[in-house]
C-alpha cells in the first residue's frame, strides 16, 4: 500500500517528507530499492601482491621440510633471510599454515592427563577431614610461624592444631598421628583431604596414612575451591577482631590460637551447621539443643502468636551431609 502511493508523494515533495507522511521508514525504503548482496556473494578484488599458487606451494613445502618442520615461522623467515632468500612475510607463513590446518603447535609436546576432581561426602563426624597450613607473621619482616589445622567437614570441629617455626613432613606426620589417636580413628573410617603442598604430599605423611588405613585426597592443581573448609576456617581465624596481625613470639601465637580454637569449637555458632557449635555437632549433643530451641520457640508462639503471623516457628535444621565437590549420582552409587 505504501509503495503504491509513495511515488506520487515523492513527485510532489521529497522522499524523506513522503516517508514521514506515510509513516514508512526511509532506510527500509532504500534497502528494498537497492538490496545489498549477501556476504558470501561479495568478492573482494585480489591484491596485487598476492602469491601465486606455485609460490604458495613453495612456501608450504619449505615449512614442511625436515629442516624447518619443527621451527616457528619467525625462525624460518629469519634463517631464510640470513641465507639471502625472501619468499614472503612471517604473517603470510602463518596464514598459509592456517588455511592448510597446520597452524597448531608444531613441536611435540608432553601432555598431562587431567587431575581427577575430588568428590567426598560425609554424613557423620570423623568421616572426612580437611587440613592445611597457613603462615602467621612474626615480630619481624620475613619471620613466620606455621599453623597446622585439621577440621572435620561435617561438624566443622577443629580436631587438631599445632604451631611451629618450620613446615616439614615429619612435623605434619606427628601432628596428624596425634589427631587420629585422639579421635580414635579406625582403619577405613576416614578420608583426609588436603591441597598439594609439600608437607601434604610428603613421604612421611603418605606412609602414615597408608599404614593407618586412611584414604588420601588432594585438590587439583591451582583449584582453591577443592579445599573450601580449611580456607573458610583460616578466613574466620584471620578476620577475627582480636587477630593482632603480627605476633611478638611463638608463645604469643600459641596463646592466641589456643583461645581462638576453644572459642571456635565450643562457643561460636556456625552458620553452616544451623547455628550450633562445632563441638555440639561433633559429639552428638545437637539433638538435645535442637529440642530445647524448639521448646523455646513453641513457648514464644503460644505467648504471642500474632508476632509470628500465626505460623509456628521452628529452629533451622542442621544439614545431614557435607561434601567437597558434591558427588555425582554415579559416584554415590559406586561408593554405596
Amino acid at each position: 500500500m505504501i509503495d503504491e502511493h509513495l511515488p506520487q508523494l515523492e513527485a510532489a515533495t521529497t522522499t524523506a517528507r513522503a516517508c514521514v507522511l506515510l509513516g514508512a521508514a526511509r532506510a527500509s525504503l532504500y534497502r528494498r530499492r537497492k538490496p545489498r548482496p549477501a556476504t558470501g556473494q561479495v568478492r573482494r578484488p585480489a591484491p596485487a601482491n598476492k602469491l601465486s599458487e606455485a609460490e604458495r606451494q613453495q612456501v608450504l613445502t619449505l615449512l614442511r621440510s625436515p629442516q624447518y618442520c619443527d621451527l616457528a615461522p619467525a625462525q624460518v623467515w629469519a634463517r631464510l633471510l640470513d641465507d639471502g632468500i625472501y619468499l614472503c612475510s612471517v604473517r603470510t607463513m602463518y596464514r598459509l599454515l592456517e588455511v592448510a590446518g597446520e597452524s597448531r603447535e608444531r613441536r611435540r609436546q608432553r601432555t598431562h592427563p587431567a587431575k581427577k576432581k575430588p568428590e567426598l561426602i560425609a554424613t557423620a563426624p570423623n568421616q572426612v577431614w580437611s587440613w592445611d597450613i597457613t603462615k602467621l607473621q612474626g615480630p619481624e619482616r620475613g619471620t613466620f610461624y606455621h599453623l597446622y589445622v585439621i577440621i572435620d567437614i561435617y561438624s566443622r570441629y577443629v580436631v587438631g592444631w599445632t604451631l611451629a617455626g618450620t613446615e616439614t613432613g615429619e612435623l605434619a606426620k606427628d601432628f596428624i598421628d596425634d589427631a587420629l589417636t585422639e579421635q580414635r580413628i579406625t582403619p577405613g573410617q576416614l578420608a583426609l583431604h588436603a591441597d598439594r603442598g609439600t608437607s601434604m604430599t610428603s613421604k612421611p605423611v603418605s606412609q602414615l596414612l597408608t599404614d593407618l588405613g586412611v584414604d588420601r585426597s588432594h585438590s587439583r592443581p591451582h583449584v582453591s575451591n577443592d579445599n573450601p573448609y580449611s580456607e573458610a576456617n583460616f578466613k574466620t581465624f584471620k578476620y577475627c577482631p582480636a587477630f593482632p596481625g603480627r605476633f611478638g613470639s611463638l608463645q604469643d601465637a600459641r596463646t592466641f590460637c589456643a583461645a581462638f580454637f576453644n572459642y571456635y569449637n565450643h562457643i561460636h555458632r556456625h552458620s553452616g551447621i544451623a547455628l550450633h557449635t562445632p563441638a555440639s555437632v561433633h559429639y552428638g549433643t545437637v539433638t538435645e539443643i535442637q529440642a530445647q530451641r524448639a521448646d523455646t520457640l513453641a513457648a514464644a508462639y503460644a505467648a504471642n502468636p500474632n508476632r509470628f503471623r500465626h505460623r509456628k516457628p521452628s529452629p533451622p535444621k542442621p544439614p545431614t551431609e557435607a561434601w567437597i565437590n558434591e558427588p555425582t549420582p554415579q559416584a554415590l552409587i559406586q561408593s554405596a
